[in-house]
């Protein structure tokens, strides 16, 4: 299971990367609208996602800002990595 959660790290920090790179250097041929289109619904996704984070975790565990912006910038991998750190407890 670590090593899904690693490669899923992984596999967002690239993707938030690309989505980000479009925006400084757009893509052409439609391809860069459809980026930004991802770029939003990524960002609205992750944030629900740590609101399903803040949710879940808050009453068993004391979190930080970094913990938050984990749980946003990698989304359902963060939310397994929590959930690891529970069940070992």
């Amino acid at each position: 299971m670590n090593y899904i959660i690693k490669i899923g790290y992984g596999l967002t920090s690239v993707t938030w990367l690309v989505l980000l790179f479009n925006l400084i250097m757009p893509f052409d041929n439609g391809i860069g609208m459809i980026l930004y289109i991802f770029l939003t619904f990524m960002a609205v996704m992750h944030g629900l996602q740590v609101f399903i984070f803040h949710t879940l975790f808050s009453p068993q565990l004391t979190l930080t800002v970094k913990d938050y912006a984990t749980a946003y910038l990698f989304g359902v991998f963060a939310l397994l990595s929590y959930r690891q750190k529970i069940l070992q407890k």
